[in-house]
């Protein structure tokens, strides 16, 4: 598996986000999606990776700047096709990394209260995220949990 910065112009990439994007929208009501689309993730406070295995995509990943100490994971996603090969893990396990690099002292991120984000929440807790409280610009929402996680200084 090799993870690469992505520039977001690759057929693949726009096919998984739009499959992500429709499985927000199947699985939340409408104004509890926060999830992206492609011209929002291409905001210069936002760097975006892909995990490739040879020309096979396995998922794709996002880490917005909220400020200088804070980063927020958005776009997790690993192709249906694809699930349970570590790509997210893996993905996951980079953008830890790389918001120690850049200096932040928190990572946050939103993901649904539905059923069918268990798996998800699953692996940022086994990943040292708690619950928390909305952050951001996010406010309570039944449909959302938010989880955070401490960086070494």
């Amino acid at each position: 598996m090799h993870i690469r910065p992505d520039d977001l112009t690759d057929p693949a990439i726009h096919a998984l986000l739009e499959e992500h994007l429709q499985d927000m929208h199947a699985l939340s009501p409408r104004e509890s999606v926060h999830a992206l689309d492609l011209e929002r993730l291409r905001h210069r406070s936002i760097s975006f990776w892909s995990a490739w295995d040879g020309a096979t995509l396995l998922g794709c990943a996002a880490l917005r700047e909220l400020d200088a100490g804070h980063g927020e994971i958005k776009s997790m996603r690993t192709p249906d096709a694809q699930r349970r090969r570590g790509a997210g893990k893996a993905l996951l396990a980079h953008i830890i990394d790389e918001a120690g690099r850049r200096g932040y002292r928190r990572l946050s991120l939103e993901t649904g209260s539905q059923d069918g984000f268990k798996p998800a929440q699953t692996l940022y807790a086994q990943a040292g995220f708690a619950v928390c409280g909305p952050f951001g610009d996010y406010r309570e929402d039944p449909n959302s949990v938010f989880m955070t996680r401490a960086l070494p200084a």
